[in-house]
C-alpha cells in the first residue's frame, strides 16, 4: 500500500510539471509496473504563426529597422574556409542558363561577344564558354535549383531572347549569393 501512495505522490507532482503517461504492463492481474514520462513543450500561444523577427523592437514599425547580430568564433570561420578550399574541385548536378549556342563560321567570335556582354551586365555571376563539336556554347550561373535558374532566365531574356535553362554539372555556388542575386534582381 505504501508504494501506491509514493507512486500517487510522484504522479501528482509530475502532472503539474508536464504530461504524465502511464503505460500499464499488467501480468496476470498485477498492477502497473512502469511509468513513462513525457514533458510537454512549453510554448507561448501568442507567438503561434508569427515570425520572431516581426516582434523584435523596431522591426519595421515607424520606419525603423532591427539589427540582429550573430557572434561566432574565428575557429568556425576558419573551419568553414578550410572545408570550402578542400572541396572546391567537387562538382554537383544543377542548372545553368544557356545564353548562346551556335555552329556557324562566326560562332567563335559571337560566343566571345555574348560572354563579354553578359559579364558587363552581370559582373558577379559566373559564365562559361565551351566548345562541343560543332557548337560554341555560353552558359551562365551555378544554380542548385531550377527556381534559381528561372530568376536568371527572366533577367537575360531581354538581352538574349533565345536563352533557356539546361541541366549541367555545376561548381559549388558561391556562399554569398546576395551579391549575385542583387545584381540579377536590379538588372545591373
Amino acid at each position: 500500500m505504501n508504494k501506491y501512495i509514493r507512486l500517487a505522490t510522484v504522479v501528482a507532482v509530475l502532472f503539474f510539471a508536464g504530461t504524465v503517461r502511464m503505460q500499464a504492463q499488467t501480468v496476470k492481474g498485477q498492477s502497473p509496473d512502469s511509468l513513462a514520462l513525457s514533458m510537454s513543450t512549453v510554448m507561448d500561444s501568442t507567438l503561434m504563426g508569427k515570425s520572431i523577427f516581426s516582434i523584435l523592437p523596431g522591426s519595421g514599425r515607424n520606419g525603423s529597422q532591427s539589427v540582429v547580430s550573430v557572434n561566432q568564433s574565428d575557429a568556425v570561420l576558419k573551419a568553414l574556409n578550410s572545408h570550402i578550399a578542400a572541396n572546391s574541385e567537387r562538382k554537383l548536378s544543377g542548372y545553368r542558363v544557356r545564353i548562346f549556342s551556335d555552329n556557324k563560321q562566326n560562332a567563335r567570335t559571337a560566343s566571345e561577344a555574348a560572354l563579354e556582354t553578359f559579364k558587363g551586365k552581370f559582373p558577379g555571376c559566373p559564365a562559361y564558354r565551351t566548345y562541343t563539336n560543332p557548337f560554341f556554347k555560353v552558359t551562365v550561373g551555378d544554380f542548385r535549383t531550377k527556381s534559381e535558374a528561372m530568376l536568371m532566365l527572366q533577367q537575360v531574356k531581354s538581352i538574349f531572347p533565345t536563352a533557356f535553362i539546361v541541366p549541367e554539372t555545376i561548381n559549388y555556388p558561391a556562399l554569398n549569393k546576395s551579391v549575385v542575386f542583387n545584381s540579377i534582381i536590379s538588372g545591373n
